[in-house]
C-alpha cells in the first residue's frame, strides 16, 4: 500500500516505514550469510573462502544496481510527494530502459573480466576455480538483481516498505532451502549456492514487477516511455550513489587483495566475519534508505521542518539497533564464527581471524550508523557532492590504513583500519547534514517572508 510520508508525526511515520525495510535487509543478509554458512559447513572451508572472495567482486555489480535503485527512488519519492504521478510513471519506465542497457554491458564485461580480476586480487589457486564459477553464475543473474532492486526502490518511493519485505521473506526462506537441497543432496558445492541465489532472485524479480506494474496502473495520469530530462535528474542522484558504492566495492576488493596472501584460513575467517559485519551495516543502510525517502517526499512537498525531525528519529532507530548487536558480536564472536565451519574442521586460525575482526569493529558500529543516516538526508535532499565527500573520506582512510598497518601488524592491522574511516566519515557527514538542514530551513523562511 502506498503511504504519504509528508503527513503524521515524523517519528511514528519513520518507524512504521523503516521497520519493514529493516526486516527486508535482515532477511536478505540472512540468505547471504546462509550462502557462506552452507558452503563452509557442508562443502568445507575452501568453499567458504571461495564464496567470500567472490562476494567482494559481486559488490561492484551491486553498486550499479544500488545506483539505479537510489536514483529512481529519490526522484520518484519527490514526484510522489508533489503528486506528479504522470512524471513518476515516466521516471519508472525511463529507469527500466536505461538499466536494461547498462545491465547488458555489465554482463558482457563481467564474463570477460571475472577470472582476470580474481587473479589480480591474488586469489589463491586452490580456491580460484570455485571463485570463478560462483562469480559467473552470479553475473548471469544480473537482470534479476537490477530490476528487483529498482522495483523495491519504487515501492519505497511511494511509501510502501511492506511489499518488498514480503517478497524478500519468501525469497530468503526459499534460497536457504534450495541451498541445502543443492549442496547437501546433490553435492553441487559452490555451484549449488550460486544457482540457488540465481533461481530465487529470478522468481522474486518477476513477482515484484507484476505487482509494481499493477500498482502504477492505479495512479492517474498518462506518461511517456522515455524522458531524457528525467533521466538526467535520475542520473544526478544515481551516478554519485553508484560511484559511492562502486568506490566502496573497489576499496573492499583492495582490502581483500591485502587479505588474500595470508592464505585460505585467514580468507575463511574474514569471509565469515565480514558477512556478520555486513548484516549490521546493511541493516543500518535500510534505515538510511527510509530516511532518504522520507526526506525526499517532504522535500518534494516543501515540508522542510519535518526532515530534521526524521533525521533525529533515524539516529534513535540505528542506535537501538546497533547496541545489542555490538554486544552480541563482541561477547559471542567465537561461537558465531565457528558456525560457518564443519564441526571436524574448525581451525584455530580461521576462528581467531574472525573473532579479531569482529571485536575490533563492533564497538564502533554507532559511528557508521550515524554516518549512513546523515548520508540519507543528504541523498534525499540531493546534496550529492557532500554525500560523496563523506563516503570518499571514509573509504580512502580505511583502505590506506589497511595497507599501511598490514605491514607491521598483519591481519590485525587490516581490521584496525575500519574504525578510523568510520569515525572521520561520520563527523564529516554530520557536519554536512546539519549545514544542509540549516540551509533548507533558511531558504524556506526567506520564501515565506516574501
Amino acid at each position: 500500500m502506498n503511504r504519504d510520508l509528508t503527513a503524521g508525526k515524523p517519528s511514528r511515520v519513520l518507524w512504521a516505514f523503516a521497520l519493514p525495510l529493516f526486516g527486508s535487509v535482515i532477511f536478505q543478509q540472512l540468505y547471504n550469510i546462509a550462502d557462506s554458512f552452507i558452503a563452509g559447513r557442508f562443502a568445507g572451508k575452501n568453499a567458504l573462502a571461495a564464496v567470500g572472495n567472490s562476494y567482494e567482486v559481486t559488490l561492484i555489480f551491486l553498486a550499479f544496481a544500488f545506483g539505479c535503485n537510489t536514483g529512481c527512488s529519490v526522484i520518484c519519492a519527490q514526484l510522489f510527494g508533489a503528486q506528479r504521478y504522470d512524471r513518476l510513471k515516466t521516471a519508472v519506465s525511463t529507469t527500466f530502459l536505461f538499466s536494461a542497457a547498462l545491465c547488458a554491458f555489465l554482463i558482457i564485461a563481467g564474463f570477460l573480466g571475472s577470472e582476470p580480476l580474481l587473479r589480480l586480487i591474488r586469489t589463491p589457486e586452490e580456491i580460484l576455480p570455485d571463485s570463478v564459477l560462483y562469480l559467473n553464475i552470479y553475473i548471469a543473474g544480473l537482470p534479476f538483481l537490477f530490476f528487483y532492486n529498482i522495483a523495491t526502490g519504487i515501492f519505497s518511493a511511494m511509501g510502501d516498505s511492506r511489499t518488498p519485505f514480503v517478497f524478500l521473506v519468501c525469497s530468503s526462506v526459499a534460497n536457504v532451502l534450495i541451498d541445502l537441497w543443492f549442496v547437501c543432496s546433490f553435492q553441487m558445492g559452490v555451484a549449488g549456492v550460486a544457482w540457488a541465489t540465481f533461481l530465487c532472485q529470478g522468481i522474486s524479480c518477476l513477482l515484484s514487477l507484476l505487482v509494481l506494474f499493477s500498482r502504477l496502473r492505479q495512479l492517474e495520469g498518462t506518461h511517456r516511455w522515455f524522458s531524457a530530462r528525467l533521466l538526467q535528474e535520475i542520473l544526478t542522484v544515481a551516478a554519485p550513489s553508484a560511484l559511492q558504492q562502486g568506490i566502496i566495492s573497489v576499496g573492499n576488493i583492495l582490502i581483500q587483495s591485502v587479505v588474500n596472501p595470508y592464505g585460505p584460513n585467514v580468507i575463511s575467517g574474514y569471509a565469515a566475519a565480514v558477512k556478520l559485519n555486513n548484516l549490521v551495516t546493511t541493516s543500518v543502510t535500510a534505515v538510511g534508505t527510509a530516511v532518504s525517502n522520507f526526506s525526499a517526499q517532504n522535500y518534494g512537498a516543501g515540508k522542510v521542518s519535518r526532515i530534521r525531525k526524521g533525521y533525529c528519529s533515524g539516529i534513535q532507530i540505528v542506535c537501538l539497533l546497533c547496541l545489542p548487536i555490538a554486544v552480541l558480536y563482541f561477547l559471542f564472536s567465537p561461537f558465531l564464527v565457528s558456525q560457518f565451519l564443519p564441526e571436524d574442521d574448525r581451525g584455530a586460525e580461521v576462528i581467531r581471524t574472525g573473532v579479531q575482526f569482529l571485536r575490533i569493529v563492533a564497538p564502533f558500529y554507532f559511528f557508521v550508523a550515524v554516518k549512513i543516516v546523515s548520508d540519507g538526508v543528504l541523498r534525499g535532499t540531493r546534496r550529492m557532492g557532500a554525500f560523496m565527500i563523506s563516503t570518499g573520506t571514509d573509504l580512502i582512510l580505511r583502505v590506506g590504513l589497511a595497507i599501511l598497518l598490514s605491514f607491521p601488524f598483519g591481519p590485525v592491522g587490516i581490521w584496525s583500519a575500519w574504525p578510523g574511516g568510520w569515525i572521520l566519515g561520520a563527523l564529516i557527514a554530520i557536519v554536512f547534514c546539519l549545514q544542509q538542514l540549516n540551509r533548507l530551513e533558511k531558504k524556506l523562511q526567506e520564501i515565506s517572508h516574501n
